[in-house]
């Protein structure tokens, strides 16, 4: 049976920035393509969405989003393929997530097969804008705020959807030096930790800011109620190698994000035969590891980074170096592979990657 395609009213911009772009010297997230994708939300339903010119969007000083917080977003990327295929990596998990996360935070959820068409039709619009240099994607980035013009603390009747588009490079360019958390916190059971909601992020920018200054690229969060668990790496998933194993906190509770890069390590590490323990992962075991020299990896998985290998821990006060990367690590291998996976140049048994 042939899908019959969303509706969608189309404006192209007529002055395109393309050609004005210095492929070479892009900073991450600061440059946007020609379009963006909106779709309004009013009278109990979502409207027809439109591809339009990327620019600014009018904003009432009511506007439920900037005063009771209901805004949710996702990251995704496109990549270019050697024989100009553009394809797109898992993004039924990030429709899947975005739904979830519309629901706890009281918006009307997109259709998740919706969602991807509309990601697709705005991706090959701008495919131009898929970068061709080594090592660089297109960052897809999704986002939905309440748009009530009036204050009230309720869920609001009415929302707008945006998908707009950045060619980035590499998010992080060397390992990271993070520092264990044991104040701070970023999600609580009960909360909206498994969501990704705006509000997750802002509240971690005042931490993370404290152990910048002591000078750590981010934080290793804990569990908010004895700070023995640990959580997340900044604002990724976190991995170790501990004994040949790899080890990742369980995405049971609901403080934690479920990760589309983590899940996809994980799958991989089986796949391989690799050792994998989803499980909670106490603070107490990872830095008695490190002071044995069994803590052979940690790293931080997530759609920006990708992989971003961790090169020193700070625990109280003392820090914990771990092995100089070699491309015999786990997370060097999985990394390649996922690389090479995107750029076709491996099977896609899993069909993970979807075609634009």
């Amino acid at each position: 049976m042939i899908k019959e395609q969303a509706t969608i009213k189309i404006t192209t911009n007529t002055q395109p920035k393309i050609n004005q772009i210095d492929w070479d010297n892009i900073p991450f997230g600061k440059v946007f393509t020609d379009h963006m994708l909106v779709m309004d939300y009013h009278d109990g339903k979502w409207q027809t969405p439109e591809i339009m010119p990327f620019g600014p969007i009018p904003m009432h000083p009511a506007m439920s989003a900037i005063h009771y917080g209901q805004a949710i977003f996702e990251g995704m990327k496109a990549f270019r393929r050697d024989n100009d295929d553009v394809v797109l990596f898992r993004p039924e998990m990030n429709a899947k997530r975005f739904a979830e996360s519309c629901e706890r935070l009281c918006i009307p959820p997109i259709d998740e097969a919706l969602f991807v068409e509309l990601i697709n039709r705005l991706v090959d619009i701008d495919r131009e804008w898929v970068p061709r240099k080594e090592g660089y994607s297109l960052y897809i980035r999704p986002v939905i705020f309440a748009t009530d013009e009036a204050i009230g603390v309720k869920p609001s009747e009415s929302y707008k959807f945006i998908v707009f588009l950045c060619p980035v490079g590499a998010y992080y360019s060397q390992a990271v030096s993070v520092k264990v958390e044991e104040y701070y916190t970023r999600a609580a059971i009960g909360g909206v930790g498994r969501a990704k909601a705006a509000g997750n992020y802002a509240s971690a920018l005042y931490p993370a800011l404290l152990s910048q200054k002591e000078g750590y690229n981010q934080l290793l969060w804990t569990d908010a109620k004895e700070h023995k668990y640990f959580e997340e790496s900044g604002t990724m998933n976190i991995c170790f190698v501990v004994d040949g194993k790899l080890l990742t906190p369980s995405e049971d509770e609901d403080t934690i994000l479920r990760g589309t890069t983590k899940r996809t390590i994980v799958d991989v590490a089986e796949k391989w035969g690799f050792p994998v323990e989803e499980r909670k992962i106490t603070v107490e075991e990872i830095i008695k590891a490190a002071e044995e020299g069994r803590l052979q990896e940690a790293f931080g998985a997530g759609t920006a980074a990708t992989i971003a290998s961790i090169a020193k821990i700070n625990f109280r006060g003392k820090d914990f170096n771990l092995p100089a990367i070699t491309s015999d690590f786990f997370s060097q291998k999985v990394k390649n592979y996922l690389d090479d996976l995107k750029k076709g140049k491996l099977e896609d048994t899993d069909n993970w990657c979807k075609i634009i």
